[in-house]
């Protein structure tokens, strides 16, 4: 994304030398953000522009993460202007990642007893995640870095899940990397699923975001797998897996799997170059973005 010069200011300052930097109209941001998701009113982006008002909510400042997309400015140009709120907008209605109902009663379950209700407090807003593949093919650690954003009131903990639908799985190892620790574990007596919450090193309100990054690793005596992936309850800004494969253990097949409460698209994937693969959504959710890989014969 290019970085342009804005000239500092205020957001209202940064908005108005951005769209005449940009050659654009509110009108064709009008159009652009209802076309991605983010709709926001003739009115209201005259109002943000004037410096009359300012993003209020969820809802507003996914809009401004949009358009930062839109005026080629780096993230955080505008939404870091933007101050602190407490309000919080409407960001869509949380859904379960998955269309299985015997699952979804599992992570239910796990969340109750980390003691979170399930997908009500917080949102996954930017995710990254790196997934290494051992030379036998399968996985051998992910770790993932995540901008999260509380959704209602003061956010203290977060809590997370691992699922492996069909498949029983001693627990694994979840390690905290940065801002926060493990305060609690719980695996559901099916063993498909297992979780953990985070406590947050610096807990945030309502609409504002903290950074986290965590560890999912394989212990000994944990069955072979052969896929990764990462699901959210609701839309998210961004998605980025990177599936990094042992060079020596390179496989026959890969495909990309995209579920969601609507259903499942499969498409086949290559690795071109190296050994890795790079999966990117923006916009994306609820659902879950996973791979899944083989050797000899495609399952």
């Amino acid at each position: 994304m290019a970085n342009e010069d804005t000239g500092g200011g205020s957001f209202a300052d940064v908005l108005r030398d951005a769209i005449v930097a940009r050659g654009v109209t509110l009108a064709w941001l009008n159009k652009r953000l209802r076309e991605n998701g983010n709709p926001v009113s003739m009115a209201t982006l005259s109002y943000w522009r004037s410096g009359a008002r300012r993003p209020e909510g969820a809802q507003s400042l996914a809009a401004v993460a949009d358009i930062e997309d839109l005026l080629r400015l780096e993230s955080g140009t505008l939404s870091d202007l933007v101050g602190p709120t407490q309000r919080i907008g409407p960001v869509g209605m949380p859904m379960f990642p998955l269309n299985e109902n015997a699952i979804e009663e599992a992570v239910t379950e796990v969340f109750h007893a980390l003691g979170a209700p399930q997908f009500d407090l917080a949102r996954d807003v930017s995710t990254h995640s790196v997934t290494d593949v051992g030379p036998d093919g399968n996985v051998v650690s992910r770790t993932t870095r995540t901008l999260v954003q509380s959704m209602s009131g003061l956010l203290t903990h977060v809590p997370y899940v691992d699922m492996t639908p069909g498949v029983r799985t001693p627990p694994p190892v979840f390690r905290a990397i940065a801002g926060g620790r493990i305060a609690a574990l719980h695996s559901h007596e099916s063993g498909e699923v297992h979780g953990f919450s985070l406590e947050l090193d610096q807990p945030v309100d309502s609409a504002q975001s903290t950074m986290i990054e965590w560890a999912f690793e394989v212990p000994p005596g944990y069955p072979p797998v052969r896929e990764t992936g990462h699901g959210v309850a609701r839309r998210a800004r961004d998605l980025v897996l990177w599936t990094r494969f042992h060079p020596d253990a390179l496989p026959d097949w890969i495909d990309e799997v995209e579920e969601s409460p609507h259903g499942i698209v499969r498409t086949p994937v290559t690795i071109d170059a190296g050994s890795s693969v790079l999966q990117v959504r923006r916009r994306f959710g609820p659902g879950m973005l996973l791979l899944r890989w083989g050797y000899g014969e495609r399952e």
